[in-house]
């Protein structure tokens, strides 16, 4: 296994090439017989020459090999690196502790009660509830399990999954982890006994939780985060790694539910074409002309000129229909 915190590209690939590869799809992008990846965002690994500047999908031989110590968690990074991305990018992480307050006030909501996973205590640490969750007579554990959650701007996904503490970098114990999809799993392990009762539950478990990000450095660590969630949570239930298939299919429901957005207008970071000059030929001659995006211009999220975001809905058919734009999402609630 990986180091707790940092989880290497090359581990990812050691088990599987193609598992590394779905990890970094963007399906918004990508088209039926051609492969795009979510692109880098940032200037930081400019310096690094060509596959890496800010437009750059990030491929998996950029980010592997003697390279594959390229991306690393926010507290990992110098001090100086950190700072910048906070400057340029407003990137401040949330401490595991606030995470799981305001986690634990969404729980408190949907149950009715306070306290159902843990207690929070005064010196910022919890105290782990150690019994079964029981549930309100008008709900079950697998209403919970597939309750959808949504994390935005989530940066490594420390809402979601608290593998460890982003400001810290120190290791969380899987008992007593307090990310969303955390708490779904406990649930999971607690109501099912074989693996395919685990993993069917498990399924359900990732294709209710969401979130989107700028950055794609960010975005890839919260994928692999939320991967390897998955990992720890079947080894602490059953003993042993799981197959090979089951981790290619819980790639690909993060690569889905787990995409670089820009929150603000619902599409690919920079897609929109505003103050572009562009030459057009007409009858009279060539002509420039300035592009403008009314989205931009307008503040209507619903005009942008830019690629709107696409996410799954889980179906059982496999169809292209299947895809829906994240924006429309929000407009059918």
């Amino acid at each position: 296994m990986p180091d707790e915190i940092d989880i290497r590209e090359d581990y990812i690939s050691m088990l599987d090439k193609e598992l590394l590869d779905i990890l970094l799809k963007d399906h918004t992008t990508s088209k039926p017989d051609e492969q795009h990846n979510i692109f880098w965002a940032t200037a930081d690994y400019a310096h690094l020459g060509a596959g890496y500047q800010y437009n750059d999908e990030i491929l998996s031989s950029g980010i592997t090999g003697s390279h594959g110590d390229i991306i690393r968690p926010r507290v990992l990074k110098s001090h100086d690196a950190q700072t910048a991305r906070s400057k340029d990018m407003a990137e401040v992480f949330t401490p595991s502790w606030i995470c799981n307050a305001q986690n634990n006030l969404i729980d408190e909501a949907w149950f009715g009660r306070k306290d159902v996973f843990n207690h929070e205590n005064d010196d910022h640490t919890w105290t782990v509830n150690p019994d079964k969750i029981i549930f309100p007579s008008d709900k079950t554990w697998r209403d919970y399990v597939r309750d959808c959650r949504l994390e935005i701007t989530c940066g490594e996904a420390p809402y979601i999954t608290s593998r460890y503490d982003t400001t810290t970098g120190k290791p969380i114990p899987i008992e007593k982890r307090i990310g969303l999809l955390d708490r779904k799993l406990r649930v999971v392990s607690e109501n099912t006994n074989t693996t395919g009762e685990w993993l069917k539950a498990a399924h359900t478990a990732y294709k209710s939780t969401y979130a989107y990000e700028w950055q794609g450095d960010s975005l890839l660590l919260a994928r692999e985060a939320m991967l390897f969630a998955f990992i720890d949570s079947f080894k602490a239930k059953f003993g042993s790694m799981p197959q090979l298939k089951s981790l290619k299919y819980i790639a690909y429901i993060v690569s889905w539910n787990v995409w670089q957005m820009d929150g603000l207008k619902g599409v690919v970071p920079d897609s929109c074409r505003d103050g572009i000059e562009v030459k057009e030929k007409d009858l009279f001659g060539e002509k420039t002309i300035t592009i403008k995006c009314e989205g931009c211009n307008g503040g209507d999220i619903r005009k942008h000129n830019g690629k709107y975001c696409y996410i799954r809905k889980w179906t059982d058919s496999n169809s292209e229909k299947d895809r829906i734009r994240f924006i429309d999402l929000i407009k059918q609630h």
